[in-house]
């Protein structure tokens, strides 16, 4: 199992799509002693690979603590972000605090519209010295890419940039309308777009050797199914089953683009909380409705939970809107 936790609102910029409406740092955000407390509950509840995010990460100056803390109760710990921060000395020290991997953002070989997004001049340059400083370090590392209609035709091409800097992975995240995702909802990804997409990812994954994952849509895992592909994963959206996330206050929602609130791990222990939540029993066991229902593939695909959410009007057990397999 799989879990984020936003270490902070912190940021050192201001992208466009951010779920979290990052920028400037919450006066409630845990501790290093709550947060601690957290990584013991996580590790306690079963989950082996945790995603310290933000926010920026780097911003908190105990985020190597909380590393090796987690390291240190046997869990995973793998790193979300902008990679500006990352210079030689802080990837040595991430490897040295016990980092199994990297995943950094980067969301056009256009260095211009890179910048444009994130809201940052010189991003571009700055996010590709990360990555270098990273494989200096002999630290793995991933790109994480949003897909967008002003990007999708150069997905494939990010592909090919990942595999000659020395990434281990490509996960592409199809961009879902929440946070200031909101201000940009015209640029998400519709039915056949979105498909295409899909297709065209699964085809480069036979071209390439590195992982290539399609996150926030999970028909991929229909695709390969039909296409017969063999795959690690078991399911394509997580959220609330395999998956949650934990933001800088210590609320917890089913996934970051889903905001629902389970509890909070200030007033009732994270490993009670995934055991029992009423919300998360919903997403493991209640049926979904309308194409998700009739598909047959919603055991190992569920539709995206969050799109749904959206675009129903808060119904998180509603059918995904871009999809049409099964309608």
């Amino acid at each position: 199992m799989i879990i984020s936790w936003n270490t902070t609102q912190a940021c050192n910029i201001k992208c466009l799509h951010c779920y979290r409406d990052a920028g400037t740092k919450r006066s409630d955000e845990l501790s290093t002693a709550e947060g601690k407390k957290l990584l013991s509950e996580m590790a306690k509840a079963g989950f082996k690979i945790i995603i310290l995010s933000g926010g920026e990460p780097l911003i908190r100056p105990d985020i190597y603590e909380l590393i090796s803390h987690a390291r240190s109760v046997g869990m995973r710990p793998v790193l979300g972000t902008n990679g500006i921060l990352i210079t030689d000395e802080v990837a040595v020290k991430l490897k040295e605090a016990g980092l199994a991997r990297a995943g950094i953002s980067l969301d056009s070989t256009d260095k211009k519209q890179h910048d444009y997004f994130r809201q940052c001049e010189g991003a571009w340059e700055q996010t590709m010295r990360g990555m270098e400083a990273c494989r200096k370090a002999g630290l793995p590392f991933q790109v994480h890419t949003t897909a967008m209609n002003w990007n999708e035709s150069e997905i494939t091409n990010i592909t090919d940039l990942a595999v000659e800097v020395g990434a281990a992975a490509h996960h592409v995240f199809f961009l879902v309308p929440t946070g200031r995702g909101k201000e940009i909802e015209n640029t998400t990804l519709k039915t056949a777009q979105y498909e295409a997409l899909l297709e065209r990812i699964l085809d480069k994954q036979a071209e390439v050797s590195i992982e290539l994952k399609p996150t926030c849509a999970p028909q991929f895992m229909r695709i390969a199914k039909q296409r017969k592909m063999e795959m690690r994963f078991t399911r394509g959206c997580l959220a609330g089953t395999a998956y949650c996330v934990v933001l800088p206050n210590g609320d917890v929602h089913p996934c970051p683009y889903l905001p629902l609130k389970v509890g909070n791990v200030r007033d009732t222990a994270f490993d009670v909380l995934w055991r029992e939540s009423s919300l998360f029993h919903d997403l493991r066991h209640e049926e979904l409705k309308g194409g998700c229902g009739r598909c047959g593939y919603d055991k190992i695909c569920g539709g995206c939970r969050a799109r749904a959410y959206y675009y129903s009007d808060g119904d998180y057990l509603a059918e995904e809107p871009w999809c049409d397999y099964g309608r």
